[in-house]
């Protein structure tokens, strides 16, 4: 007989399932758990009378809103220092690739990083995870790249992982070794990449610390030639790969990507409609970051309407960082690509939800409230999903669960990270 361990009933459920409904949305819905996955959703007027009994905990709604959990999927959390020396200095005009060439830039949070051991990186970066946490988010993408020495980048590896063990947030890695030539290797871009391939790339695979492999395509950063050669390593290694591309200059890696079959391209804001093309017939998710466009004073708006008309799924993220992206607020991320990209506010919660997993490969198991899923829902004091990307701050869960379990008011969870 179907039983559940617990059902959320008498709200307005909002699946976010392609179902055509907007928001996948349920009027007075429930959702039944059993073993940590959904069991059953729909009307809870059709709930079957077998799948509650007498050990079943019944929570209701109340008329609030319940989501799948929040995915923010590109992030760089583990990192020392800041850089809000740098965020001044462009401010007062100069650009993010001359404060890059002044001595500004990746490199300065590297030196950072480096000297910081994983005690003071885990403390720092849970304080940051809290604050995505409390804002509904349960699983999170967390990228290496301030390391650019085996060591390093696998100590950043190694505390990302922790976060999730300290947490019980889902935890998705990427290595990102690809994000800047370090000093050692000045001039010698090539000599680096062989290192990332032969050296460091295995070192992180063995030890089991990356679930996907990223790179940094600019003239700040590595050629499409050389992302090749590193897409070409992970790939050979059975690793996904995704790419932070066309952020400054078109430059095709929207293309470089899409040839690789990558999960995602992040950034975008300058992709042709060939690397839009390209994107589509490949499967990869558009990962749009407002928060590095807000930061950086970019003009230029990824091409939404180009991914619109071929169907490339649209994923949104905080690109939480040091330099260019300083914001711990999925939920800001959506407003910024609402406002700034126009997203409506349904492409907008997709984006941190259904196109969000997609971006990490893991549609299987996230995303949505259907059946077989993992239960990672969060309960919302609102009467209508479009306020998640309506408020500007404001609005906290009721409820965030994972697998089925609720962990109680996320600003409880900040006090005891904090």
């Amino acid at each position: 007989m179907a039983t559940a361990d617990a059902v959320w009933q008498g709200g307005l459920v909002a699946t976010m399932a392609a179902t055509g409904a907007p928001y996948g949305m349920i009027e007075d819905g429930a959702v039944a758990v059993r073993g940590g996955r959904i069991a059953w959703v729909g009307s809870r007027a059709e709930l079957p009378a077998s799948f509650v009994h007498a050990e079943t905990m019944t929570h209701d709604l109340g008329g609030s809103v319940l989501t799948p959990g929040l995915i923010d999927c590109h992030t760089h959390l583990v990192f020392a220092g800041d850089r809000s020396a740098e965020f001044e200095a462009r401010l007062g005009g100069i650009s993010y690739e001359a404060a890059a060439r002044a001595g500004h830039g990746i490199l300065s949070t590297v030196a950072a990083t480096r000297a910081a051991g994983e005690a003071e990186l885990l403390a720092t970066a849970s304080s940051r995870l809290a604050r995505l946490i409390a804002e509904g988010v349960t699983t999170v993408e967390i990228k290496s790249g301030y390391g650019l020495t085996m060591t390093h980048e696998l100590k950043m590896l190694r505390v990302a992982r922790a976060l999730g063990t300290a947490t019980g947030v889902r935890v998705r890695t990427s290595l990102l070794a690809a994000h800047a030539v370090p000093p050692e290797y000045a001039g010698r871009a090539d000599a680096y990449v062989d290192h990332i391939m032969h050296v460091i790339l295995p070192a992180a695979a063995q030890a089991g610390l990356c679930d996907a492999v990223d790179a940094f395509a600019e003239t700040i950063a590595f050629s499409n030639a050389q992302v090749d050669r590193v897409f070409r390593a992970a790939r050979a290694l059975g690793l996904p790969v995704k790419l932070h591309a066309d952020q400054l200059a078109d430059g095709g890696g929207a293309a470089l990507a899409a040839a690789h079959g990558a999960l995602s391209a992040d950034h975008l804001e300058y992709t042709s409609q060939a690397g839009v093309r390209a994107m589509a017939a490949a499967g990869t998710v558009a990962v749009l970051l407002p928060g590095a466009y807000a930061t950086v004073g970019a003009s230029q708006p990824p091409p939404v309407a180009e991914f619109r008309t071929h169907g490339v799924p649209m994923a949104v993220a905080t690109d939480a960082n040091p330099g260019s992206s300083p914001l711990l607020s999925l939920l800001t991320a959506i407003n910024l690509a609402a406002c700034l990209f126009r997203l409506t506010p349904e492409e907008a919660l997709a984006g941190v939800t259904r196109h969000a997993a997609a971006a990490l490969g893991l549609t299987a198991d996230l995303g949505t409230l259907e059946v077989g899923k993992e239960a990672d829902m969060v309960v919302w004091p609102v009467r209508h999903p479009r306020e998640l990307a309506y408020w500007m701050g404001g609005v906290s869960p009721e409820a965030v669960i994972i697998g089925g379990k609720k962990i109680g008011m996320a600003a409880r969870f900040i006090s005891t990270m904090t």
